[in-house]
């Protein structure tokens, strides 16, 4: 199947999809693929594109050259942006929490949500709220030169977009508070042994990888992933009696879809099935 490009008014994000996977990259390699006004925007608008785009069955996000994302670009923050300009007067603290709030929304939030299975692809570091988007897809695949650090408390931040409940989550809470109190680096082999990456492989192994990895996900079924995706996120916040009602409807309702069938009968025939998506 041939790549097609989604067209998102600007270079500093690249939106691929080929084979059913859809690979968003953040391309400022001159600043180690840094968060800002453009990229972030378009990095949102890419999210919404491929959850809508019904080839789209899972999702790598990675960055260009060397970095997977190096967080805010710290030249946007600091003093120029806590006084405010003549142009753009600083905002009540409040409005600027509305406004931090619906940017963690709309891209963290979405990413964890986003109803195909993501996978996080780090060929190097991925600092502050860098990390924070690693960590919110489902999956976390890295060179052996990648390491996690979170850098807020360097910078006299607390952290943002979600990762404190991320890393909560992947390693407990004592060892989350250690990492994020210290800033320190978490590098690949500490980062796999505790759980947060899935695998490590060789910097010149990593997009061969990447790409068998999301192809063998994209083959599978796509309703029955999506559901999955939604018991999993859900396990980590409901009783285990909700999980259970839910795991019962969404089965009930993969059951019911062509691609079931088609899986019992590629079973039955001891071939492989080939997902429809219906």
């Amino acid at each position: 199947m041939s790549a097609r490009t989604i067209d998102l008014g600007t270079d500093e994000l690249l939106c691929a999809i080929a084979n059913h996977v859809a690979t968003i990259t953040l391309n400022r390699p001159e600043k180690r693929n840094a968060l800002g006004d453009t990229l972030t925007p378009a990095l949102r608008e890419a999210l919404l594109r491929v959850e809508a785009d019904p080839d789209v069955r899972a999702v790598i996000v990675t960055g260009a050259g060397t970095a997977f994302c190096a967080g805010g670009d710290v030249t946007g923050l600091g003093r120029p942006f806590n006084e405010g300009t003549a142009e753009a007067p600083r905002r009540s603290a409040d409005d600027a929490i509305r406004g931090l709030q619906h940017k963690q929304d709309t891209l963290t939030l979405r990413l964890y949500h986003l109803a195909k299975p993501t996978i996080a692809v780090l060929p190097g570091p991925a600092a502050g709220a860098g990390m924070s988007i690693a960590l919110a897809c489902d999956i976390r695949l890295a060179a052996e030169r990648a390491f996690l650090a979170p850098g807020f408390v360097n910078i006299g931040l607390s952290g943002d977009y979600g990762g404190s409940w991320f890393l909560t989550r992947l390693v407990g809470p004592g060892r989350a508070k250690e990492i994020y109190f210290t800033g320190r680096r978490v590098h690949a082999a500490e980062a796999l042994a505790l759980g947060v990456f899935n695998e490590v492989v060789p910097d010149a192994e990593l997009a061969a990888r990447a790409r068998e990895l999301a192809g063998a996900i994209a083959a599978g079924p796509p309703v029955a992933l999506r559901y999955m995706k939604e018991n999993f996120n859900r396990a980590g916040v409901a009783d285990l009696k909700t999980c259970l009602d839910m795991e019962a409807d969404r089965t009930i309702r993969s059951a019911r879809t062509e691609d079931h069938l088609e899986g019992v009968d590629a079973f039955m025939a001891k071939r492989k099935p080939n997902f429809a998506g219906r």
